[in-house]
């Protein structure tokens, strides 16, 4: 119901050696669940989109899938990184850290002023630039994937400052534990579920 690929037949393992309670983890009625998410194209070949334990269920119970978003969404010239955020809650939103290398420029073309990247991610012409990229790529995903709040971020993630790995993978979990006030914040008033960008 995930989407979680699974397999059976005769090149799959009987189950991990000696550790029943593994096994009873990976294996089900002799399917052994992959841990990969994916879905058959027109052409019935199997496309791995995301890894299961990266997705997560809203309050609605319906599933999503950050990566392909975010990777979907990170092609903007103006996004650097991307993380969605919203299990359990009403809908799916996401915390960005702008390309400040190229919005700095897109600012001081557009006569915006500023001294820190606080100030700039809180000009109202850089919230209308970012709401208009989202707003743009929301249509190419189902309504339960689409972004209805973001929050823009002044500093990049790094492995220096753990939020990366060494293969510069994102740390969910401690990105999720370093910006959790930024996160509830897209959640402050889940009554309006209309798109909207916090600030």
């Amino acid at each position: 119901d995930d989407g979680e690929i699974l397999c059976k037949g005769p090149g799959v393992m009987a189950g991990y050696y000696k550790n029943p309670e593994l096994t009873a983890e990976v294996m089900d009625g002799g399917w052994f669940h992959t841990g990969d998410v994916g879905v058959l194209d027109k052409d019935s070949f199997l496309k791995i989109t995301d890894r299961k334990k990266e997705i997560f269920k809203t309050s609605g119970g319906k599933y999503v899938a950050p990566t392909p978003i975010e990777n979907r969404m990170k092609e903007s010239y103006f996004i650097e990184q991307m993380m969605v955020v919203g299990a359990g809650k009403k809908f799916a939103g996401a915390i960005i850290v702008p390309s400040y290398a190229n919005l700095k420029p897109w600012c001081k073309k557009n006569g915006i002023t500023f001294s820190t990247n606080e100030d700039l991610i809180k000009d109202k012409r850089v919230i209308a630039l970012y709401q208009s990229i989202v707003n743009g790529y929301n249509p190419e995903f189902n309504h339960v994937e689409q972004i209805k709040k973001i929050k823009l971020l002044p500093e990049e993630w790094s492995l220096t400052s753990g939020e990366l790995t060494p293969t510069g993978k994102m740390r969910r979990r401690v990105i999720t534990d370093k910006y959790i006030a930024e996160i509830e914040s897209l959640y402050a008033d889940e009554v309006n579920e209309s798109p909207n960008l916090v600030n």
